[in-house]
């Protein structure tokens, strides 16, 4: 169990570092009560809330994940902890829809190849 957690906080860590950006394949769009996002190879199209749409905009302008979570947390006068929690949580979410995909480390040496 520990060590499912230590996991967890390595991989939270590693993302929060990470940029993430949305494929060329992916779009969206903004409305007062969601945010929709599209992906047109596969015409599917997902709706966010308006707070996960304001995160996915963050995330688009920031250049890491923990970035965006600082902007958040100052915006909404929030703990940047817990605003980290919740935007890493959107982010695995999208990711594991192909929405949005990793872009390495916000120091530009992403590990990896890619």
């Amino acid at each position: 169990m520990a060590d499912e957690v230590t996991q967890a906080e390595s991989s939270q860590e590693s993302l929060l570092e990470a940029k993430v950006k949305m494929p060329q394949s992916v779009v969206f769009r903004s409305f007062p009560t969601e945010t929709v996002v599209l992906n047109l190879q596969t015409g599917k199209y997902h709706g966010l809330n308006p707070t996960a749409g304001r995160m996915l905009q963050a995330l688009t302008e920031a250049a890491s994940v923990r970035e965006a979570a600082a902007a958040l947390a100052a915006e909404y006068d929030a703990p940047a902890a817990t605003i980290e929690l919740d935007i890493c949580d959107l982010c695995q979410n999208l990711l594991d829809r192909g929405l949005v995909e990793r872009d390495g480390g916000a120091d530009g040496n992403g590990q990896g190849g890619g």
